[in-house]
């Protein structure tokens, strides 16, 4: 999907705030109410907006330890690849899978509340999925940056 500046400002505006009004995004823009309201449908509509989330500090919620897993599975098959991912989608301390090229086949971003829940973590659910080859951890020492905007 092509977009023009107001679309790139509208999207910019919404990943930075999304519950604000419609009122205001129009006054920001200078466009109506009207055509921010289409604008926003529109983008809806082509799945460029995907959903509308509340983002909350891990911290608050006593999930502040984050690991990052780097996953080599002991064969490369579409069966295994398959399992592998289904599971991972079961684990709810893996906020984010990546499958990667390299060394490794995948990268784990997981949010757990210490070393000692990491450890449980690993030891009862990560390595308990069939056909892992190996493993090799790494854990934030301070998060430098960290963003939810997409740049357009």
């Amino acid at each position: 999907m092509k977009f023009d500046e107001i679309d790139e400002k509208l999207l910019g505006l919404l990943q930075t705030d999304c519950k604000k009004t419609t009122k205001e995004y129009a006054d920001t823009l200078g466009l109506s109410t009207t055509a921010v309201y289409e604008r926003i449908k529109r983008l809806e509509r082509a799945k460029v907006i995907t959903s509308y989330v509340a983002l909350i500090d891990r911290f608050a919620v006593d999930k502040g330890f984050t690991a990052f897993c780097h996953v080599k599975l002991v064969q490369h098959t579409r069966d295994n690849i398959r399992h592998f991912e289904r599971e991972i989608g079961k684990l709810h301390e893996v906020v984010e899978c990546h499958h990667l090229s390299g060394d490794f086949d995948y990268i784990l971003k997981i949010h757990v509340r210490d070393m000692e829940d990491y450890r449980n973590f690993m030891v009862s659910k990560l390595t308990a999925i069939p056909h892992i080859g190996s493993t090799q951890s790494s854990f934030t020492i301070k998060e430098v940056k960290h963003s939810t905007v997409i740049p357009l």
